[in-house]
């Protein structure tokens, strides 16, 4: 019987595929938290659900599984040091949201005030699978722009999807 794949090639072949950057985001009884994310897709669109996946160690995932309520914002080139910043680039909470304009949204989860696409979802359920919580979310409002380029990661590195509204 084969080994099957290794940790570090399966990661490799990852890095090859293109995703959304996101910041996804919590506010509620349990506190205020967010992370940088680039595991979302849609699951269903009635009723309209998405998903995404944290890391089970993140000091994080409590506050995300007892607020119930989450924020999925999609970003845009210009979040480059967003991204990086709720990817761990402090620690500090409060650093982290001041660094840009947040807009609370119908059920109590920020928004990034220019973000492509906010979801404002209720958490629905949640998997562990190996490492990480996959959160399945009802979307209850959203927030869409009609401008602007999506920042995506590929290869280990952050991309620019031109829109193709301009043409």
């Amino acid at each position: 019987m084969p080994a099957g794949v290794s940790r570090t090639e399966f990661r490799n072949a990852m890095a090859r595929v293109c995703a959304p950057v996101n910041i996804v985001t919590t506010n509620g009884p349990a506190g205020r938290g967010g992370f940088t994310a680039t595991a979302m897709c849609s699951v269903t669109d009635e009723p309209p659900t998405l998903l995404v996946c944290m890391n089970g160690r993140s000091a994080q995932a409590q506050l995300f599984l007892a607020n119930k309520r989450f924020c999925v914002n999609v970003l845009t080139p210009e979040h480059r040091d967003l991204a990086n910043l709720f990817a761990g680039g402090t620690a500090d909470m409060g650093a982290r949201y001041a660094a840009a304009s947040w807009i609370t949204m119908a059920g109590g989860t920020e928004a990034l005030a220019d973000a492509i696409v906010s979801f404002d979802c209720t958490l629905e359920d949640v998997q562990r699978v190996g490492t990480h919580h996959v959160f399945i979310g009802r979307v209850e409002s959203l927030r869409a722009r009609t401008d602007g380029n999506a920042l995506a990661y590929f290869d280990r590195n952050y991309v620019q999807v031109p829109s193709l509204l301009a043409s």
